[in-house]
């Protein structure tokens, strides 16, 4: 492999974790806080995206539609999580379920009014050119997913390591029920995370329109991936997110390089490895 080779799949797996980050940082605070497998997450996602391509398409304007595809999905989170999570609190199985059936709803939603055609979100003037880098030509707006990635992660570190919200929200996932007893209405806290989360699901579907296409199934193929993300990071971990995300877009930036039949194996072999040795993941703790 030469290093023009070696930078292009490396710069490939940064970007492309940086994508996973987005995602799997809102699906790590709803799991390490409420301690629920949001099925969902990956529905959100693809809703996300197709609702910021048909603002797109309305307005013309991409930062509208980026800002409206997050916020009209963390709408829908939260009335997902007031009206039917919250109805199921604490029972692991029907949560699970509940969001798997959530899952199914948003994808055949989705097929129904935006068709089974793959489509693909035109990025502005700028974001479309490309940049030489590590003497390659790369294209700005991958470049533009780590720089969003990289200021979600400062705001999420300052949100949760600065401010009392972010001291409550740390307590919530260590004992909810002491959080609780100090008079902090734990349901309300529990439904703005649930939102926050979902917000980022609908950034992450807009930017992963533009940067591998809206498709049904890709709901699918990106939970997956995010899940192996929060395994690997330890759920509730800010930090772990970090690590995982760039790990697993590393790892799978080089295995389609390298050895594509073996994709789904170098993927999951590092996560079974860290189950068995950290069950709670390389940051994360004992719950």
């Amino acid at each position: 492999m030469t290093a023009d080779t070696f930078a292009l799949h490396f710069l490939n797996g940064v970007t492309f974790g940086a994508l996973l980050f987005l995602l799997a940082s809102g699906f790590t605070l709803i799991f390490g806080l409420m301690r629920i497998t949001n099925l969902s997450h990956g529905g959100l996602y693809l809703v996300g995206g197709y609702i910021g391509f048909s603002l797109l398409v309305v307005t013309g304007n991409f930062w509208l539609a980026l800002v409206g595809a997050g916020l009209a999905i963390a709408a829908l989170g939260l009335v997902v999580e007031r009206l039917l999570l919250r109805q199921v609190r604490g029972q692991t199985d029907p949560e699970v379920l509940l969001t798997l059936g959530i899952a199914f709803v948003l994808g055949d939603l989705a097929l129904a009014i935006w068709g089974g055609d793959p489509l693909t979100i035109r990025t502005p003037g700028l974001l479309r050119e490309s940049v030489s880098l590590f003497g390659i030509t790369y294209p700005v707006f991958r470049l533009f997913v780590v720089a969003v990635g990289i200021c979600i992660a400062l705001a999420l570190w300052y949100l949760m390591d600065r401010t009392r919200l972010g001291a409550v929200i740390r307590a919530g996932v260590d004992d909810r029920e002491m959080v609780d007893a100090m008079g902090i209405d734990i349901q309300v806290l529990f439904n703005r995370v649930f939102a926050f989360g979902a917000f980022l699901a609908g950034l992450a579907g807009l930017l992963g329109g533009a940067f591998l296409a809206l498709y049904p199934g890709a709901d699918w193929e990106i939970l997956l991936l995010a899940i192996v993300v929060v395994i690997i990071g330890g759920p509730g971990s800010l930090t772990g997110a970090v690590v995982g995300s760039l790990t697993v877009g590393l790892i799978d930036a080089f295995a389609k390089a390298l050895v594509p039949d073996l994709l789904y194996f170098t993927l999951f072999a590092p996560m079974v490895l860290i189950l068995a040795w950290r069950p709670y993941g390389l940051l994360g703790r004992v719950s």
